[in-house]
C-alpha cells in the first residue's frame, strides 16, 4: 500500500469512528491522524469520496463548526437526521463535538 493510500485509509477509519449525532473538525481528524496543521488535506481526501460512499463524511465540519461543503444541503439533512442542530449554518462544537 502506498503512503498516500495508507493516509487515506487512516482518515477514512477516523471518520468512520465518529458516532452518529456527533461531529469532528477537519483539524481534529488531521491531529488524530498524526498530521497537525493538515486540515485541508483531510478536506481534500473527503472531497474525493465517491457519491455512493457509506462513510459518514457529513460529520466533519470546519474549525468554527461551519459546513464548508460547496453543496451543504445534503450535509444539513444528514446531520439533522442524526439529531445534530444546525443554526445559522453552524453546528455547536461545544454541544456536538466528538471527544474520542
Amino acid at each position: 500500500m502506498t503512503p498516500t493510500a495508507q493516509l487515506e485509509a487512516l482518515v477514512w477509519q477516523l471518520v468512520a469512528s465518529i458516532p452518529a449525532g456527533r461531529v469532528a473538525t477537519y483539524g481534529q481528524i488531521a491531529r488524530l491522524a498524526g498530521l497537525p496543521q493538515q486540515a485541508r488535506l483531510v478536506g481534500r481526501i473527503l472531497a474525493r469520496l465517491p457519491a455512493e460512499t457509506r462513510l459518514p463524511w457529513h460529520r466533519v465540519v470546519n474549525s468554527r463548526g461551519e459546513i464548508s461543503n460547496p453543496n451543504p444541503t445534503r450535509q444539513y439533512q444528514h446531520l439533522a437526521n442524526e439529531g445534530v442542530a444546525v443554526a445559522n449554518h453552524r453546528v455547536s462544537l461545544r454541544t456536538y463535538q466528538w471527544q474520542p
